[in-house]
């Protein structure tokens, strides 16, 4: 029986604040024995017989309580533990530093911010990111990659960082640790550890324009005096309004981890995280471009194309469990399962073709409605450690992870909403809220991958190191929806390689080279009804890098070519005998430089900057994927003031992109260009330390209110970014 637009409905398996709680605070009261016991065994041992211990150990990657731009090492780009500087590849990590001084709140916030990443917002709440001319393709968390399928991405781009100490990107093919993707980067957002065994913590609230407010807080501490079982909580409350008329957001995150030393050298972590977000009125497409007449729009940054009536909400759940374990010989053990669920309920409406004005015919709308829920799991072991060869010491990592995802989606179909709307230029939000038929079935996708992989880190000489990998990769994926047939795609023992060299020049200066790839399965068919074999992407990258100060400031210059292989084109044919559309392989090639550099330039001021420019075309030689820019500049740098004025930090920075562009057909059924020039976004910070403890913070984004849009190319349509905007901190730590 048909129904009227439905309130929300709750979604499954939510975990109040309290029960998160009530949860890791029984697992550790049954755990303390255990390693306190294991404590007291390892001490009774330790004095009738002394152990002499060996080696450095393994650098720290943690940038939390640093007040660095850079960390000592990274993990994404290999499974070897490597400064940047030892990395034959152009990394970035957006350190918890660079996080709270920019405000940055959301993975979206990062992408904005950060060397050679580039991101095309569609709407309010989905978007595609980009990095040298290809689309990142997964979001990766604590080095497991999490599949997104952006058409049905709910909410991914606004994934909170509270719960994260640092995000590292690597630019680039990364099939060695990603396993499937594009040769773009890779986005790995590295969680919290509960590593205090005195209490410590963090609470900060917040206020802003469009009556935003937020509130985070943030403890660590011990559960048992020898301090071997550890736990740490984390909330973040955000609400507020948009620029955009009708538009709002409310979202939390809940967080909690614990760290258990089984034995001095035995580590479990295990935790759980809830995020929600829910968004009132969210545009489901942008703004027309085009009057009906031919004549080009210019609307307010505050129009919405979204109904009062409309809602999107989402959810994603996560629950992880690692065993760490450290042999006498450096060699190290990692054993990990995860499992997230995302869920989204919408209640959407969809304005599109051209403006109306009084007198000419109504734009179209369409409604929607969609229920969703998709669930991974993932499986993984990891070893790494040193081994001697010829007189020399190596490092060698290998590791296998299995993972498997479900997707579902359902629908209700309107029976009314589609009369579409008279006058555009008045219009509110006030349409009538549709008839909506039963819940039925959408569409369903299976995906199951696994991945074997191993590298090693040659010691060749002391200037000079090598690094060789590979992965053995399967992929199998099935899906199905009501608007086309079923489709298989089954990938078996795809061979990635991986191969760098290092040269140290000095003591400060590298040079590097390095071969990396990856594949993209698709189900695209040619002429003969055959499915195209995976793209294949291929990274050549080299370049020179700079450790300076011991670390603390890291710089680079690189140059990169990219090539995409088999890539599937349409050629305007049908399959004979069917009314699917026949493809043909192809090729994009990507080419071009980068300069960066992030650190400390000298006491107390901290920069995080860089230059991208890169050309892409397509097998003709002509311009493609020309929606994302092809010159980047990101900059942000703080200064502490020394001697009476070091309670205050001041910053700045400039996001620059050339212009961007794409082709849509105008009212007059003709091909024109859509242009947005090439602009600047200004941001400020001020921060000032009131007590030894208490802080308040001041950001202003956009600061010359710059007015600019991003392209959503289904009838040419835009969506604008946001206005200057200002938000207030107050923090506290103890």
């Amino acid at each position: 029986m048909p129904t009227i637009a439905l309130p929300r409905e709750k979604t499954r398996n939510r975990l109040s604040p309290l029960t998160l709680a009530i949860h890791l605070l029984t697992a550790g009261s049954v755990l303390a024995a255990v390693p306190a016991a294991a404590q007291s065994a390892s001490e009774e041992e330790m004095l009738l017989a002394p152990i002499s211990v060996t080696g450095q150990g393994e650098r720290s990657a943690t940038t939390e309580g640093t007040s660095a731009y850079t960390t000592d090492a990274a993990r994404t780009a290999t499974p070897l533990s490597l400064s940047p500087r030892e990395t034959p590849q152009s990394v970035t990590v957006v350190t918890q530093q660079k996080i709270e001084d920019q405000d940055l709140g959301t993975i979206l916030d990062v992408v904005n911010n950060t060397v050679g990443i580039s991101v095309n917002r569609y709407e309010t709440s989905r978007a595609q990111f980009n990095a040298r001319g290809f689309n990142i393709n997964a979001l990766m968390i604590d080095g497991v990659p999490t599949i997104w399928e952006q058409p049905w991405s709910s909410g991914e781009i606004f994934s909170s960082l509270a719960m994260y100490d640092r995000v590292e990107v690597v630019r680039g093919a990364n099939g060695l640790m990603s396993g499937s993707g594009d040769p773009s980067a890779s986005i790995n957002m590295v969680r919290k550890r509960a590593s205090s065994t005195v209490p410590t913590g963090s609470l900060s609230v917040s206020g802003g324009t469009w009556d935003t407010y937020g509130a985070l807080g943030d403890v660590s501490f011990a559960l048992n005096d020898a301090g071997t079982v550890r736990a740490r909580l984390v909330g973040e409350y955000n609400d507020g309004d948009s620029w955009i008329d009708l538009h709002s957001n409310e979202n939390s995150t809940l967080y909690g981890t614990m760290d258990i030393d089984l034995t001095p050298d035995t580590t479990l972590w295990f935790g759980m995280s809830h995020q929600e977000n829910k968004s009132n009125s969210p545009m489901w497409g942008g703004l027309a471009y085009w009057y009906h007449d031919g004549s080009k729009t210019d609307w307010n940054r505050s129009k919405t194309t979204s109904a009062k009536w409309s809602w999107w909400d989402s959810s994603y759940e996560t629950r992880f469990v690692n065993l760490d374990h450290y042999f006498a010989n450096d060699w190290q053990l990692n054993l990990s399962y995860s499992r997230g669920e995302r869920e989204s309920e919408s209640y959407l409406f969809y304005v599109y073709t051209y403006a109306s004005q009084p007198g000419s015919a109504p734009i179209n709308t369409y409604p929607g409605m969609y229920k969703t829920r998709t669930v991974q799991e993932d499986y993984s072991a990891r070893m790494n450690g040193p081994f001697s060869l010829f007189g020399r010491e190596h490092e060698l990592a290998f590791g296998y992870i299995h993972s498997e995802q479900e997707f579902d989606a359902d629908t209700r179909i309107a029976s009314t909403g589609w009369g579409g709307i008279p006058d555009f230029d008045s219009y509110e939000g006030n349409f009538p809220a549709p008839v909506w038929g039963d819940l039925t079935t959408y569409g369903y996708g299976d995906l199951t991958q696994t991945g074997a992989y191993a590298a090693v880190r040659l010691n060749i000489a002391d200037d000079l190191k090598v690094i060789l990998g590979a992965r053995d990769s399967t992929y199998k994926k099935t899906s199905d929806d009501i608007y086309s047939d079923p489709t298989r795609t089954d990938v078996g023992h795809e061979l990635t390689p991986y191969a760098g060299v290092i040269y140290d020049l000095n003591d400060t200066l590298s040079v590097y080279a390095s071969y990396t790839d990856i594949f993209q399965p698709q189900s695209e068919r040619d002429m003969n009804g055959q499915q195209i074999v995976p793209i294949i992407g291929k990274s050549y990258e080299a370049g020179l890098k700079g450790e300076f100060y011991d670390g603390r400031l890291n710089a680079s210059v690189a140059v990169f070519h990219i090539e995409q292989d088999n890539l599937a084109v349409k050629t305007g044919q049908f399959i004979p005998g069917t009314v699917e559309s026949a493809y043909v392989a192809s090729e994009a090639t990507s080419k071009g430089f980068e300069l960066e550099v992030n650190g400390e330039l000298a006491a107390g001021w901290n920069v995080g900057a860089g230059y991208t420019q890169f050309k892409v075309e397509d097998a003709e030689g002509d311009a493609t994927n020309t929606r994302f820019p092809t010159k980047l500049l990101r900059s942000f740098t703080t200064y502490q003031f020394p001697g009476e004025w070091s309670r205050l930090t001041v910053g700045g920075g400039v996001n620059w992109q050339d212009s961007i562009y794409t082709y849509a057909t105008n009212p007059d059924d003709q091909q024109e260009k859509i242009e947005q020039d090439a602009y600047a976004l200004v941001n400020l910070m001020a921060r000032y330390d009131i007590t030894d403890n208490l802080s308040g913070q001041l950001n202003v984004n956009n600061l010359t209110d710059e007015k600019y849009f991003d392209i959503f190319e289904a009838f040419g349509a835009i969506t604008y970014g946001a206005p200057r905007s200002v938000t207030a901190t107050a923090k506290y730590r103890f």
